[in-house]
């Protein structure tokens, strides 16, 4: 290490060290100055444009600046003549420089650069940097050296180690500290500090000897137990170390570092876990949750509880969550998705090392949008990730449901807005995809969905995300250190000379090639200038000769793009150029030929799929991995049951390794299974499916015995007894190995050689008064177990006591909600008497009280012991009774967990198929090796005259020889070799028995069950079908057809039809005649299974049968030719009119409809041939249209006619039907005023007297007609007219109209401005009633035209009236007639007579009498014309 110079040292002689370092600093000085030199020669070739002249002032360049400003900031570390020796350094370079400015011409220009472009593709391979490194070196020495010369923080050189010591000895704590300054330091005693000078003397000694701790405890006692302390702390910072110290009090085996107080005192309680971690089966889309209890409380569960999937260590998120609390751990997944399917472990610490759980959690697909679309895709991750592209890779589902992939959809959400849009289609051979057009600076989430012809799936879950970011501008980016700690960022860009236009980008390849496009990628251009750049992209067919520009929608500002139109089977080479705001380079040099790829073939499937047994619900698989592809993603696992063709998905995400088992399977089942790769390319073909395996538990060595007892002990032996495995390995326990240990010896010593195959032993020639130990190990057909812990010692001292011994091989069966069945055995050693019965007494779990069940002995070895409360735990035990009292209490029984079992099996009671009486039993999960032990009352074996038994594959079945009350009772079984109990019992009852042997006798003599008795149909020709259904008979049933007592075969009139197939028998008979009368009856046989129906067709049945029949046939007949559809019918439309309809069908053209009327032909009635429908309308109905109407159709294949009857009830119905519709078209009451008085009125569409009723009401009382009030009615009106209206009329009116049950009323109010309104209108038209009566007017008498021959008399007489008497005058021709000569006029009363006398043309014109008097006038006109002699008489229209 050189340490800096002082400033004295200037001037005198450098030693070789600073010699060389002047000469390759001048060296580096050089080639800086030629590289500026070619970069002025790169950027002018590149620009095309000017060199400075030599006028010209020199402008620095940014390497220049950013050199100058690396060098002041390292120059404060510098020798002062290394810093003279630069600045003349920089002195010369600016002297050269300015020479070669003075003779710049076009001559020495060139010359000058070709020698500085040869001097520098010379120099090239040196290292430009070598200058800045050297200073960066030195700057790092500098720094070491400060940090060695100035202070730190105390750090434990060694720190303070645990202690165990002996009680009354002294124990030294010692350990090693560097710091600087020396630190301060304080000892403490669990967290209390250390003052020696408070304790007696001695007992404490602190040392500190440069940097050496000790602390020394004298005569430990128990009080010394602690965590001891030591806190070290100086300016710069503070240290600390803790030991634990314990004091034993004793010796012996629960002593020293081995024991379980120092390792609990130093690691914490010992915890266990009392829960078994299951596979969970979630869903997408659906919460999950792992749980597992501990036997203790843990302390900081938060570090010490650690979960784990697929190794790598789980942490709480938004999704997740990670509780403690009550002993139980969980983890709480609130949204599954297939990427959280995995392996699952569970740790935590424990004084032997950490303690771990591990299970398989499953996440099926959620259940599809569209019915068959696949599952989602999972696993989306973003590659290669530039300022505007990416490449999108995920794993294809697992379950397709059977419709291929064709496709994916490919969804994107910038930043947090939370908007999927659809971005990409990928075809379905690939799940790799670039995503193009993406902005620098946004953060970017993708999901992917999965494309079938059955629809699309479920969006996947959505990708990490992504910030798109230029990765080659951090790559410009140099850091340089300066100044202990300090540094400075300075760009590539900023050390190239300044330059405009680009240079072309090199090394233009294809990175990636795929079926569907190609990715494009190069290398920035050098020097690329400062301006941002851009890149354009042109592509050639090999052999076209030309070049294409790639249009792009937006612009390429990354060195990457995918090409996605590519076309399959041609050959491209590509080029770049890079643009700027100056301008476009020139082109690269073009890339090797690029080709798409064929389409990616899937992985083949892997080799040796073997299925293995591993547990009552799971089964191991191994395989050899593939080997071929660099893609492979892993594998999915199939499997079905045995005998089914439909395969179900086991795992949803890649399995990496080449084993796995699966789990949640059904025990006793038989599966088949199959793997298949999974690769980018899809999911391959299926392996062969491995042979079908059985569920079973796999064969395993067994647990270790536990719980001895002594059962019995004389003076030189013992007969120990113990409990079997909990575990047994799936197999029969062939026997046990018995070790003993005599307490005064050292070595174990083996009782048999031979295994015991009980769980008792006696053990012979041992020593009176020694004691012993002993311990076993179960060995079953994979081997010797487990050794057992040692037992308690024992002593070998003769039994004299008078009380029994312990009862043994205390076992729970039939373990329920709140029962259970406890069996044991009595003592080997029943003392002074005989065993007289026994106690039993329980536990709860956690409990130190133990309960009688019973307050009395029991005399059997068994008991039922109910009204227990479900979900608790007990422990029961039994002890011996004899005449001295209750003797020793056996061993109790494990913890029992009273609970109901959802898949326990049961003992099953029913018949066979050959109506014997059996009970079965079915256990899938029973070992191979496991028997069905079976006893009655509890008392042993079943009784082999009585009952048969049959086994099975993990079946057994009871079957009663001759069922009787001797075989009433309760029947148990038990499954041994079985880890959990498996075990039931059924209680066979006398009324369960009768209804089973009731049974038995009807499968031993079966009867064809009657679906259907017999029927009777009618067939559209008349023929009479009798049937019967029974069930489905074999091809060898038999049918007996009886009629009348003589068995019947088929005959032409007479057809029989036996389907065996559909149980079905019909008898068809053609024409039924009287010959048909009797009784039918079908006996039938199958096998032993019979029966017989009978039909009695007899008496009024039978003569029903026959008119419907005949009836049938003739109507058939009459639908050979045209005939009536629909019958003759009437119908009452909303006007009031009566409408006879009915329908023709099989008609043709010469068809022919007639309506007649009384036998009389309707020429009225209408037909349609088109339709068939045939109308008559009477437009108005009354007594007149009363009568027969017929409707006749014919052609010559026949005829039919319907008839209709409108007579009678028939009339009635449509005159009431007319009145109800009349009733219901009625209008609101009107008030009208006439010259008589008031009238209210309803309109109606139509009103008959004799059918329809009206009454009046006025304040709710019924009005009668009267002089002043009179009501009436017509065809289409309903009136009441008040006379002389008064005062007394006012009120409400009401008008009730009934037709049949139609009742309708209306009601107004004549009162107020209405009866005023009313009476006004009446009084005006009572005047104007007496003006026209008394008014003058000419009432008859004057015709139209008169024709009269010259020379002949007219004489013109009529009538007037008028009062007072009217004025007459005649009028001709609108003037006054003179009445003289030939005119005359008289009256008589109202006769007013004009004569004229010998009439003249000159008479002829328009006459007319106008009459006169004070309330009017009128003028009645004739017209007269006079015709010559010998003329032609002419009549003349009025004038």
């Amino acid at each position: 290490m050189t340490l800096p110079h002082s400033p004295g040292n200037v001037g005198e002689p450098q030693p070789p060290q600073a010699v060389e370092v002047h000469r390759l600093e001048r060296r580096h000085e050089e080639e800086q100055k030629e590289r500026r030199q070619h970069s002025l020669h790169m950027g002018s070739s590149v620009q095309r444009r000017t060199f400075r002249s030599s006028e010209e002032e020199y402008q620095f360049s940014a390497a220049d600046r950013a050199l100058a400003a690396a060098l002041a900031l390292t120059a404060s570390s510098e020798m002062s003549w290394e810093a003279q020796l630069r600045r003349q350094t920089s002195t010369v370079e600016l002297e050269e420089r300015g020479q070669k400015r003075v003779g710049f011409g076009n001559d020495l220009e060139r010359t000058d650069i070709a020698y500085l472009r040869t001097q520098w593709l010379l120099r090239q391979s040196r290292d430009w940097k070598a200058l800045r490194r050297r200073t960066e070196e030195k700057v790092r020495e500098a720094k070491e050296l400060r940090e060695l010369c100035s202070g730190r923080a105390p750090w434990f050189w060694i720190p303070l180690r645990s202690h165990a010591v002996w009680e009354r000895t002294t124990v030294l704590l010692t350990c090693t500290i560097q710091a600087s300054p020396p630190p301060h330091v304080t000892w403490y005693k669990n967290d209390m500090q250390i003052d020696p000078r408070l304790f007696p003397p001695g007992k404490y000694r602190i040392t500190n000897n440069y940097g050496l701790l000790t602390l020394e405890i004298r005569r430990c006692t128990v009080d010394d137990t602690a965590t001891y302390t030591v806190k070290v702390k100086n300016t710069y910072g503070q240290a600390s170390s803790f030991a634990k110290v314990l004091v034993r009090t004793y010796l012996g085996k629960d002593a020293g570092f081995d024991s379980e107080i120092f390792k609990r005192f130093t690691f914490g309680p010992s915890v266990e876990f009392t829960s078994v971690l299951k596979p969970v089966f979630a869903r997408e889309k659906e919460p999950f949750s792992l749980n597992c209890l501990f036997s203790e409380d843990i302390l900081d569960a938060e570090q010490n509880i650690q979960w784990f999937q697929d190794g790598k260590l789980m942490r709480p998120s938004g999704r997740r969550q990670i509780l403690y609390a009550d002993r139980q751990a969980s983890l709480k997944v609130s949204c599954a998705y297939k990427e959280d399917e995995g392996f699952y472990t569970v740790r935590v610490p424990s004084p032997s090392g950490p303690l771990e759980q591990s299970t398989y959690v499953f996440v099926r697909d959620a259940a599809a949008e569209n019915l068959g679309a696949p599952g989602s895709p999972l696993n989306v991750l973003c590659l290669d990730v530039n300022r505007d592209c990416l490449i999108l890779t995920w794993t294809p589902p697992s379950d397709t449901r059977g419709s291929p992939i064709i496709g994916y959809s490919i969804e994107q959400c910038q930043g947090k807005s939370g908007q999927w849009v659809p971005c990409h289609e990928a075809p379905g051979g690939t799940c790799r995809c670039p995503i193009q057009g993406l902005i620098k600076g946004q953060s970017y989430r993708f999901r992917v969905r999965a494309i079938s012809k059955a629809g699309s799936s479920l969006p996947s879950k959505a990708s990490e995300p992504v910030v798109m970011v230029d990765h080659d501008e951090a790559r410009r980016m140099t850091e340089i250190p300066f100044d202990l700690g300090n540094k400075i960022m300075v760009s590539t860009d900023d050390l190239e000379d300044f330059v405009t236009i680009p240079s072309p980008p090199t090394n233009v390849h294809a990175s990636e090639i795929r079926e569907a496009y190609a990715v494009l990628a190069w290398d920035e251009p050098r020097p690329r200038g400062r301006a941002p750049l851009t890149y354009s992209l042109e592509k050639s067919v090999i052999g076209s000769g030309t070049w294409e520009a790639i249009s792009t929608e937006a612009p390429v500002k990354s060195p990457r793009f995918a090409l996605l139109d590519l076309e399959k089977g041609k050959s491209y080479v590509f080029r770049v150029r890079a643009m700027n705001q100056y301008g476009m380079s020139d082109p690269s040099e073009p890339s090797e030929p690029i080709t798409l790829r064929g389409k990616p073939a899937t992985l083949p499937p892997p080799a040796k799929v073997q299925a293995f047994r591993d547990t009552q619900t799971s089964i191991s698989l191994t395989w050899d991995p593939v080997k071929e592809g660099p893609e492979l993603l892993g594998y999915y696992i199939y499997s079905r049951q045995a005998g089914s063709s439909e395969w179900q998905t086991v795992n949803n995400k890649p399995i990496q390794g080449s084993k796995f088992t699966v789990p949640g399977l059904k025990t006793g089942k038989e599966y088949e299974f199959c793997v298949r790769s999974v690769s980018e390319a899809g999911v391959g073909e299926s392996s062969e499916a491995t042979e079908p395996i059985r569920v079973k538990q796999a064969l395993a060595t067994p647990s270790a015995p536990y719980d001895f007892t002594l059962l019995n002990c004389g003076k030189n032996d013992m007969v120990i007894g113990w409990k079997p495995p909990k575990r047994r390995g799936g197999g029969k326990i062939l026997g046990y190995f018995l070790d003993q240990h005599d307490s005064e010896e050292l070595d174990w010593h083996p009782v048999n050689q031979q295994p015991v195959p009980t769980q008792v032993c006696q053990v012979s020639k041992l020593r009176e008064g020694h004691f012993y130990e002993f311990r076993a190990r179960a060995t079953n057909w994979a081997g010797v177990g487990e050794l057992s812990a040692p037992s308690s010692l024992f002593e070998c001292k003769e039994w004299t006591m008078p009380q029994p011994g312990p009862p043994y091989d205390v076992r729970a069966f039939e373990v329920r909600a709140t029962s259970l069945m406890l069996k044991w055995e009595p003592p080997l050693y029943i003392g002074a008497g005989p065993v007289t019965g026994y106690y039993i007494s329980f536990q709860e779990e956690g409990s130190e009280q133990w309960k009688p069940v019973t307050s009395d002995p029991i005399s059997g070895t068994h008991l039922r012991i109910s009204d227990l409360q479900p979900g608790k735990s007990y422990l029961f035990q039994v002890q011996a009774v004899n005449s001295a009292g209750p003797g020793q209490p056996s061993m109790p029984t494990d913890p029992i967990l009273l609970e109901d079992k959802p898949d326990a099996p049961e003992i099953k009671v029913g018949v066979d198929e050959e109506g014997f009486i059996y009970l079965a039993f079915e256990a899938p999960e029973a070992p191979d090796s496991s028997e069905f032990q079976w006893s009655k009352d509890y008392k042993g074996p079943l009784d082999p005259q009585r009952v048969k038994i049959e086994e099975g594959d993990n079946k057994s079945k009871v079957i009663l020889k001759d069922p009787g009350l001797k075989d009433l009772g309760t029947y148990s079984v038990v499954v041994t070799d079985a880890d959990e109990d498996i075990s039931a019992s059924h209680t066979l009852t006398e009324e369960e028995l009768d209804k089973l042997k009731k049974l038995s006798h009807e499968i031993r003599n079966p009867v064809i069950k009657l679906i259907s008795g017999w029927n009777i149909d009618i067939l559209e020709r008349g023929e009479v079908r009798l049937w019967l259904e029974v069930e489905k008979l074999s091809p060898a049933a038999e049918l007996h057809l009886i009629f009348n007592e003589k068995e019947i075969f088929s005959s032409p009139n007479r057809k029989i039809n036996f389907e065996r197939e559909k149980g079905l028998v019909e008898v068809i008979i053609e024409n039924l005649s009287e010959d048909d009368k009797g009784s039918y009856t079908a006996q039938l046989q199958d096998g032993k299974a019979k029966n017989q129906v009978t039909l009695a067709l007899v008496d009024d049945d039978f003569d029903k049968l026959l008119r419907k029949a005949d009836a049938k046939k003739r109507d058939w007949k009459r639908k050979q030719g045209p005939y009536f559809e629909e019958f003759l019918q009437w119908k009452v439309t909303e006007d009031c009119q009566v409408l006879l309809t009915c329908k023709v069908t099989n008609t043709k053209k010469e068809t022919r409809f007639q309506w007649f009327f009384q036998k009389r032909e309707a020429p009225d009635g209408q037909y349609d041939p088109e339709t068939g429908a045939g109308l008559l309308c009477i437009e108005e109905l009354s007594k007149e249209d009363m009568g027969t109407y017929r409707a006749m159709v014919s052609d010559d294949r026949g005829e039919d006619n319907t008839i209709l009857d409108l007579t009678g009830e028939a009339l009635d119905a449509v005159f009431t039907e007319l009145g109800r519709i009349g009733v219901l078209s009625a209008t609101p009451l009107t008030i009208q005023g006439t010259e008589e008085g008031i009238r209210i009125f309803s309109k109606v569409k139509y009103y008959n007297v004799e059918y329809m009723k009206t009454t009046w009401f006025h304040k709710e009382k019924r009005l009668e007609s009267g002089d002043r009030a009179r009501a009436g009615t017509t065809l289409d009106e309903i009136w009441l007219h008040i006379l002389d209206p008064k005062d007394s009329d006012k009120g409400r009116y009401t008008l009730e109209i009934a037709a049949g049950k139609e009742v309708r009323q209306l009601s107004t109010d004549l009162s107020g401005q209405a009866f005023d309104d009313a009476l006004a209108e009446h009084q005006r038209l009572k005047a104007l009633a007496i003006i026209e009566k008394n008014r003058a007017k000419v009432v008859r008498g004057l015709p139209d035209v008169a024709t009269i021959m010259e020379d002949k008399t007219l004489c013109l007489t009529c009538v007037i009236s008028g009062d007072p008497a009217p004025e007459i005058s005649w009028l001709k021709n609108d003037q006054p007639v003179t009445f003289l000569d030939r005119y005359h006029m008289e009256v008589r009363g109202t006769e007013v007579t004009i004569t004229i006398e010998r009439v003249s043309s000159e008479d002829s014109g328009r006459y007319g009498v106008f009459v006169k008097n004070k309330y009017g006038s009128e003028t009645g006109q004739v017209t007269i014309s006079v015709f010559k002699h010998g003329e032609e008489f002419k009549v003349l229209e009025k004038m």
